[in-house]
């Protein structure tokens, strides 16, 4: 097996980062596309740093639903960030771990030496998500377009049927997976019925998510959420998916979605469809020492693990459980976990199957339950339940985030991990390492 500790050449440094505030889809068009979330978190990132935009190696972004003039939207974010002609830049796609992913492909280029610094991370505008002609409405225009003459075209439109104008909803074909024809809230009810996972804890774990996040906005520990402006003059400067006045009263009123008559998942303890992005500046030691840069933390390894798409939910415990066995670690030895909360099904479930003994031994290859995370050092400052999940972006919300609560709490070691529709998972290790290369 390849040493892959040893062949990591170069240290990689998170040296700044920045995200829009999440926005809750309201049921229409929001007020930005994925490309102008990207360019607001990127704007005042960029312009406090002491190079210039041009002076970037590359830029890689995670988005899964780019509009159609967004074709590899990672080079129009950059054009339009003032990266110049020469930066280059790529899109990814891996799903939810799409902005994990671009961190990712960033570390590898600059351990490698090829880059020394290059601007990662996602964006998803979901609530643009595109409405779609069936193909019934597809072959029809085809035939229109090829009829040729008067009486051709007019036979065509007598083959006109009303269930050509039938709609094919991208965001609801995104969040299903083909290969098992289940939808996310599915899957998430899968996990919840394996380890017995009931209705009030996810309702008590999506309460405490709610009330994380708001505590955190109170003292002021989001402060890499930046302000965004669109193109009306309006101003949103905080996450607007968190609800205050939520109780366990009110959630346990919300009826199950996926499974309406045996289910527990509800709309109140799923993750909200979000749009939003996130970035991360990323920077070897030379950069580092180059422009005089802070270090938040170094990025140490990334793991990446496949599981039944049924099951998708669990992707944390077999990414998160290869990574820390790797370097010989154990649950206890992560001071702070960012794992993220596409339900919170999900997240119990993950939590329940590292306690699980006889599941450690089947499916992760362990002698024994790998052990137990503290609730006390999972999610501290809440997670998508309360501030929704814009899938090209979490993986590097959940990066970032982990990366400034290192720092802030002078902790040590933190793992963000995620799970990925079609049964995957990744993970990140990550190390409070400030001032260490100044």
């Amino acid at each position: 097996m390849m040493d892959i500790k040893n062949n990591m050449r170069r240290d990689v440094y998170i040296v700044d980062g920045a995200r829009t505030p999440f926005l809750k889809a309201k049921g229409k068009p929001g007020a930005f596309s994925a490309s102008d979330l990207a360019v607001n978190a990127g704007r005042e990132l960029l312009s406090r740093q002491p190079f210039s935009p041009e002076d970037l190696d590359e830029v890689v972004i995670g988005c899964m639903m780019p509009s159609p003039d967004e074709a590899n939207i990672a080079r129009v974010i950059a054009l339009r960030l003032g990266c110049g002609k020469s930066v280059p830049a790529f899109t990814v796609q891996r799903n939810c771990a799409s902005g994990m992913q671009s961190i990712d492909d960033a570390v590898k280029d600059i351990a490698m030496g090829r880059h020394n610094l290059v601007l990662a991370g996602g964006t998803e505008a979901m609530s643009r998500a595109p409405l779609l002609f069936n193909n019934g409405m597809v072959n029809w225009m085809a035939g229109l377009w090829s009829a040729k003459g008067f009486m051709s075209q007019v036979k065509q439109w007598a083959k006109f049927r009303p269930s050509n104008l039938s709609p094919v909803i991208a965001l609801l074909r995104g969040l299903t997976d083909p290969t098992v024809n289940l939808s996310m809230g599915q899957t998430a009810e899968n996990v919840a019925y394996r380890f017995g996972v009931t209705r009030e804890q996810m309702d008590v774990f999506s309460l405490e998510s709610h009330r994380r996040v708001a505590a955190a906005q109170d003292a002021n520990h989001l402060s890499d959420v930046l302000a965004a402006f669109d193109y009306s003059g309006g101003v949103y400067t905080a996450d607007d998916g968190v609800r205050r006045d939520t109780t366990l009263e009110k959630l346990s009123t919300l009826k199950p979605i996926f499974d309406k008559k045996f289910g527990s998942v509800t709309a109140g303890n799923s993750s909200q469809v979000t749009d939003g992005a996130a970035l991360l500046l990323l920077a070897s030691k030379e950069a580092v020492i180059k422009y005089n840069l802070p270090v938040i933390a170094k990025i140490v390894d990334t793991q990446w693990a496949g599981l039944d798409p049924a099951e998708m939910g669990l992707g944390p415990v077999y990414a998160s459980t290869a990574l820390l066995k790797r370097y010989d670690l154990n649950l206890n030895d992560i001071n702070y976990w960012e794992i993220n909360e596409a339900f919170a099904a999900q997240v119990l479930g993950c939590l329940a199957a590292w306690e699980d003994e006889e599941y450690c031994r089947t499916h992760l290859g362990l002698k024994q339950a790998f052990g137990r995370v503290d609730s006390t050092q999972l999610n501290v400052d809440g997670g998508a339940v309360a501030l929704g999940h814009p899938v090209g972006a979490s993986g590097a919300r959940i990066v970032l985030r982990l990366a400034n609560i290192l720092k802030r709490e002078n902790a040590h070691r933190g793992v963000a991990t995620i799970c990925i529709g079609g049964g995957q998972g990744g993970a990140m290790l990550i190390e409070n390492v400030s001032g260490v290369t100044q």
